[in-house]
């Protein structure tokens, strides 16, 4: 994060601009640094780096670790995140969103985040008339078998996706040890790049034998998965077919993206 881009609107209030892109910057470090290090980082004078770290430090949102001589993110700004967590902006913005979606496909349609391994499902909007689903809402499920799983996990780098899969044990499976033997890290890059290329991610019966699910990322303003938007539907069988939903599911996520922030 540098001093360029957007110069207009940051013009109007230049010191607000430059307390967040240091919260930004904190917040995206291993640990504390020195405050040269914050001002070269961010092109900023260091005479405005320490005096906006002292605001700062008053009022809980960085600490200064003197005999390190590094400053570090505050419990201020830890109470930012419990904050962020409890108003469920996320499920806010994307319900309607959701709801819209369900309404124009006739089928049952959900909002995920990625936690670990795992998809969290946050909304669900269940169409009239279509099969109960496993994807209710604090539901988690293994998210190299979900769409909104592998949407996300599509869009991770690569050393956070290794990560996440460092051995054979890591592909939980709910069915038990047999499916899940059945993955390997090979196996999953082969979907994910499947993902990359199409855009949009799917499974077919790997959740619920007959039905399937389409589902598209929703990138934040840095270009991190920050959740998904899927649709399910009764597999092959069924009027409904991938190539009519997915247009519809990747606009409602790229929706999303616009309302947390994200720049495309």
């Amino acid at each position: 994060m540098g001093g360029s881009g957007g110069a207009t609107a940051r013009s109007k209030v230049p010191a607000a601009d430059q307390t967040l892109a240091i919260l930004a910057h904190l917040a995206a470090q291993r640990g504390p640094v020195p405050a040269a290090t914050i001002a070269a980082a961010l092109g900023l004078p260091r005479s405005t780096v320490y005096h906006l770290l002292q605001v700062m430090q008053e009022r809980g949102f960085v600490v200064h670790l003197p005999e390190e001589r590094r400053y570090g993110l505050g419990i201020a700004a830890f109470e930012l995140s419990s904050g962020f967590s409890r108003q469920q902006p996320l499920a806010r913005l994307g319900r309607p969103l959701v709801a819209s979606l369900v309404d124009r496909v006739g089928q049952s349609g959900h909002l995920a985040v990625l936690h670990g391994r795992d998809v969290l499902y946050l909304v669900e909007e269940r169409a009239p008339r279509r099969p109960s689903l496993v994807t209710d809402v604090g539901v988690r499920l293994p998210a190299h078998l979900t769409a909104t799983g592998r949407a996300m996990l599509a869009a991770l780098p690569a050393a956070q996706l290794r990560a996440l899969y460092p051995d054979a044990a890591a592909f939980a499976d709910r069915a038990g040890a047999a499916e899940a033997s059945e993955w390997t890290y090979g196996r999953l890059k082969r979907v994910l790049q499947r993902v990359r290329a199409d855009g949009w991610a799917a499974e077919d019966g790997e959740v619920t034998p007959g039905l399937a699910s389409v589902g598209a990322v929703v990138l934040d303003h840095v270009g991190w998965p920050a959740a998904a938007i899927a649709v399910t539907y009764p597999d092959a069988t069924s009027e409904a077919s991938a190539g009519d939903l997915v247009p519809m599911v990747r606009e409602a996520a790229a929706a999303l993206s616009r309302r947390i922030g994200a720049h495309r």
